[in-house]
């Protein structure tokens, strides 16, 4: 599972390069979240802007990646791509995470 993390004020950018979040590579999935958000700023989020299709794993691992979380921190999501939003409305998931359409808004905010 190919991740990229880059730092912005007090943000911790993930983003996935894979187009699939899967079966095949949930676990991986979870260990690379792992490794990428062991520590760092109190938010974190995953660019899913690449990912094109993401299963119930896939979800579970999503998922998973936020609970690991310290309690004083936060995963939020961004560039969700269409298929990939709409399986996050069908499983409402996204009354679960903060949900952004893109990540130079939240620059713009991180910075002040």
């Amino acid at each position: 599972m190919d991740l990229q993390s880059t730092y912005h004020n007090n943000l911790n950018i993930i983003t996935v390069k894979d187009a699939r979040i899967d079966a095949s590579v949930a676990i991986r999935f979870k260990d690379a979240m792992r490794a990428a958000t062991n520590e760092g700023p109190p938010l974190v989020v995953l660019n899913l802007g690449n990912v094109t299709f993401v299963d119930s794993s896939g979800l579970g691992a999503i998922i998973a990646s936020m609970k690991q979380l310290d309690s004083n921190r936060k995963l939020d999501l961004a560039c969700l791509t269409p298929d990939v939003a709409k399986v996050f409305r069908l499983t409402r998931m996204d009354s679960i995470f903060d949900i952004h359409e893109n990540i130079e808004s939240l620059k713009c905010r991180a910075a002040g």
